[in-house]
């Protein structure tokens, strides 16, 4: 594998030496000079406002530059990564834009007629909705995208001209270097950063090698080129680091779940299915993990030893003399705490009985004097409260806890008008001169907080016992608790990783076990005479649902919820349990086919509140929130709507429909091989397989 970093200039070798070891200085420099520049272009900007600043220039080369530029260096067929499915069909576009073509009028002919070949069974109001004409003109020139919003006939398509060298460039997301034979001479990374579902987090060297693994044809190429494209943060050696990494670490991503659960105790029993569960390779890699805590334990238990013997005393048991200091210490620490928070709950308390007119006494330094309230606190306990105040000396502000340590009892009243405003300022000083009035006729508020309060009759127990110790007497008394502070500390330390430890050993067979007591809750297991779980009929039904949400389709069916619904309505609720919206942030909830649907699923959300807490009672999480995003969707689609209706009437890209409407037909061949023959369900759930499984859902393999 040779690596490049590409810039508008040029590619620059990322290693000078065979072994891969020594980084270009070229690119170090290269670096150096762009960072400077760019310290030098905020400088810059901010010290001229901007208008003798010098234009921004940029060292990363346009995606047209970057394919002309690899043709030149006979480095096509290439796939250049994008990990978002909107960058892929962008960069397609700017590609015809650019006006480029990569292939001779003979490849041509062969790719459109191959298309036209593996298309021949979708009709024309299909590929028109699927926007077939532009997407057969990019392939022509040489050019594609991948990306799994794509059809998957197209992807094949894509795949298999790919293949056969017809095709120079495919833009594709990060999902392509998983699994499917499309080997490239290059590979261009545009970044190496990419989005994982919450934040941008950097390539790891375990992805870049999966990614760049798909340079180099085998039979074809001596070797492969991996092309990373210049950015203005890019660190040549941190490039290396990830380039040169050979070995990485396996993550077991296996957990159990209910399906897997009632399977295990019905196939072999509890405890053959909890040794089971204990040798496989996620407790394993748990049991590992320990291994490091294991030697933390052992270097702070040999630190206890030496401690132990420093603060050894001649006039009795020094270890629990120091055992009464340090409990005398946490109690204390607690009790100052709770004093606190009283003394703030008290604060808070006056904060919010404040009205609107009542003149107060501030004791706050500077600020300290008469005020008068204009705006009472929020009615909340969420929220800190903090009503508005103006003062003797016109200021208009809110007060917080810090006022509240003086007793805030109103010394009086005035009228605050209605319309009052704090930017009015003859209203505020109408209410300034009212109150200097009020305030010259009372006493200086009393500070509260500062007066003691009894002890804690546990403080002064542990306090009686320490003055009763032997050690209490001892000459060496403090240089003795020195040391058992120490101890204490370290003692503390070695509970926390202790408990660490615990919580990582048999974690797979703990967690069986919660998911058997959450089961056992919702009768689909038993417990026998001898202590052994045993499947119930409930949990014969479980056996066969095999879903993320399968508790919560199996409390569903069983609870009767799915029976008054037609098939068209079944597809549309069964897409709630499969189905997961790429853009989870939105707070808005999506719309769904009313009457019998809507009435579904209103009681699944009770069926699906009773389980999570019954989860949260065993320490699981296991069931997520309903995604009704593609409901309306699946209840057009099952009633006969057109392709291209479904499209542009729903946020979804054709690659994904098919996806998803072939998992929700999946669940719905569940519920019919679950449920009895007789029954409406079962029928229902046959007659909806029949409805969705048409179209494009039915279209076979381009081969």
């Amino acid at each position: 594998m040779k690596g490049f970093s590409c810039v508008v200039d040029g590619l620059y070798d990322l290693f000078i030496d065979d072994s891969q070891h020594e980084v270009n200085p070229e690119l170090a420099a290269l670096a150096r000079t762009s960072s400077h520049a760019a310290s030098h272009r905020s400088r810059s900007k901010y010290g001229s406002n901007g208008r003798n600043a010098p234009r921004r220039t940029s060292l990363t080369p346009r995606r047209s530059d970057v394919v002309t530029l690899l043709e030149s260096e006979a480095l096509l067929p290439a796939i250049y990564f994008l990990f978002s499915r909107a960058g892929c069909d962008d960069a397609v576009e700017q590609i015809l834009g650019s006006g480029l073509r990569l292939t001779s009028s003979v490849e041509r002919e062969m790719i459109r007629n191959q298309i036209l070949e593996s298309t021949r069974d979708i009709p024309d109001e299909d590929l028109a909705a699927l926007g077939f004409s532009d997407w057969i003109d990019a392939l022509e020139r040489g050019v594609a995208a991948h990306h799994a919003g794509a059809l998957p006939r197209f992807k094949e398509i894509v795949e298999s001209l790919f293949q056969q060298g017809l095709l120079k460039v495919v833009f594709a997301t990060e999902t392509l270097a998983l699994g499917i034979n499309m080997p490239a001479k290059s590979v261009v990374l545009e970044r190496l950063v990419k989005w994982n579902g919450d934040a941008h987090v950097d390539l790891s060297p375990g992805e870049y090698t999966q990614i760049t693994g798909r340079a180099g044809r085998r039979g074809i190429d001596v070797e492969g080129h991996a092309v990373v494209l210049w950015q203005q943060d890019l660190d040549p050696k941190s490039l290396a680091g990830l380039a040169s990494t050979r070995t990485y670490p396996l993550r077991s991503s296996f957990r159990p779940s209910y399906n897997m659960a009632v399977n295990l105790v019905g196939s072999m029993g509890t405890e053959r299915a909890r040794e089971l569960l204990e040798t496989s390779f996620a407790q394993f890699q748990a049991d590992a993990s320990v291994v490091g805590l294991a030697a933390e334990l052992r270097k702070l238990d040999d630190a206890k030893a030496g401690y132990l013997d420093s603060m050894q005393c001649h006039l009795g048991d020094f270890e629990q003399y120091s055992l009464l200091r340090h409990e005398i210490s946490v109690a204390e620490r607690q009790d100052s705490r709770q004093v606190v928070r009283q003394r703030r709950d008290l604060g808070d308390a006056q904060l919010r009985n404040l009205k609107v007119g009542d003149v107060i006494v501030l004791a706050a330094g500077k600020k300290a004097g008469p005020a008068v309230v204009v705006a009472p606190a929020i009615n909340s306990s969420k929220v800190e409260p903090r009503p508005m105040v103006v003062t003797g000396e016109l200021q208009v502000r809110r007060l917080n806890h810090h006022d509240a340590l003086v007793d805030l009892t109103p010394i009086g009243r005035i009228r605050v008008p209605k319309s009052f405003s704090s930017r009015d300022t003859s209203m505020k000083k109408n209410l300034a001169s009212q109150v200097r009035e009020i305030g010259q006729r009372s006493a200086d508020p009393k500070r509260r907080g500062k007066k003691s309060h009894e002890v804690n009759p546990i403080i002064q127990d542990l306090r009686d016992q320490m003055r009763a110790h032997p050690c209490h007497g001892c000459d060496e008394r403090e240089a003795h608790a020195r040391w058992g502070e120490r101890y204490q500390k370290t003692h503390s330390q070695y509970q926390e990783v202790s408990s660490r430890m615990k919580g990582r050993t048999n974690t797979i067979a703990r967690r069986f076990d919660r998911l058997c007591e959450v089961l056992a809750g919702l009768d689909y297991l038993t417990k026998s005479p001898q202590g052994e779980w045993q499947v119930t009929g409930r949990g014969d039904l479980l056996k066969g649902v095999y879903s993320e949400n399968d508790l919560l389709i199996a409390q569903t069916i069983v609870g009767g919820v799915l029976d008054p619904l037609d098939p068209a309505s079944l597809a549309a609720v069964c897409s709630t349990f499969v189905y997961e919206s790429r853009r989870g942030d939105s707070d808005e909830a999506p719309s769904v086919p009313g009457g019998p649907t809507q009435k579904a699923l209103d009681e699944i959300h009770e069926i699906w509140g009773q389980v999570e807490g019954i989860e949260h009672d065993h320490k699981v999480h296991e069931s997520r929130k309903l995604d009704a995003g593609l409901a309306w969707a699946l209840y057009r689609w099952a009633k006969g709507a057109t392709l291209m209706k479904i499209l542009t009437s729903n946020d979804v890209t054709a690659g994904d429909f098919v996806r998803w409407v072939r998992q929700v037909i999946d669940l719905l061949g569940q519920i019919v091989a679950v449920t009895p023959q007789d029954s409406d369900l079962h029928a229902n759930a046959v007659a909806a397989i029949d409805l969705c499984q048409r179209g494009i859902i039915s279209y076979p393999s381009a081969a």
